[in-house]
């Protein structure tokens, strides 16, 4: 046997020949150790694989909220909310929690800072996704800071799961929110 005594030895890879046919053998087909790579390095190319799998997954998520999205129909005009620039791109943002579950951030601007139906808005916006979702993610939907005068109070009623429900048990609002997000089905 030879074993490897010292760094010059290292270097002209003097190895046990047992060692190495072990190495190199195979397991169901699949080496045990793929020649010339780094051992230690093995498990953070794994996770890194893993986590651009999870990264596209997320991306897809994301432009599939966002395509949703902006289809809605504005309240009040006659315009989706991507043509009044009332949703974009930049103001969805989707991330994994250390739980696992996934969080769509969704941030919208209104179109006047005292717009009276932007809560309207941030209930289109979560029916249409509560709907259109095979996956049901957690959804935080906020108005963009600095431009609604009274965003906090709308922000919280948006995100309050009691007041979604009581809100939408009201059948102008349901009406209401059903004309933006799809206005065919009132036809």
């Amino acid at each position: 046997m030879t074993f490897v005594t010292s760094f010059d030895s290292y270097l002209t890879r003097e190895v046990d020949p047992h060692l190495m046919e072990y190495l190199e053998s195979s397991v169901d087909g699949e080496r045990i150790v793929p020649p010339l790579v780094d051992v230690q390095n093995v498990s953070k190319a794994e996770t890194g694989s893993q986590s651009d799998m999870m990264d596209s997954e997320l991306k897809i998520l994301q432009e599939t909220i966002y395509d949703l999205i902006s289809e809605i129909k504005d309240p009040e005009k006659a315009a989706s909310l991507e043509d009044l620039n009332v949703v974009s791109e930049d103001g969805v943002k989707i991330k994994r929690l250390k739980t696992g579950q996934v969080l769509a951030s969704i941030e919208f601007v209104p179109t006047v800072p005292h717009c009276t139906l932007a809560s309207i808005i941030g209930l289109s916006i979560r029916s249409k996704l509560d709907q259109s979702l095979p996956q049901k993610p957690k959804i935080d939907i906020f108005i963009k800071k600095g431009t609604h005068d009274t965003a906090d109070e709308i922000n919280k009623q948006i995100n309050d799961k009691e007041r979604i429900s009581a809100a939408m048990e009201n059948p102008n609002l349901q009406k209401l929110v059903a004309s933006c997000t799809d206005p065919e089905a009132l036809e």
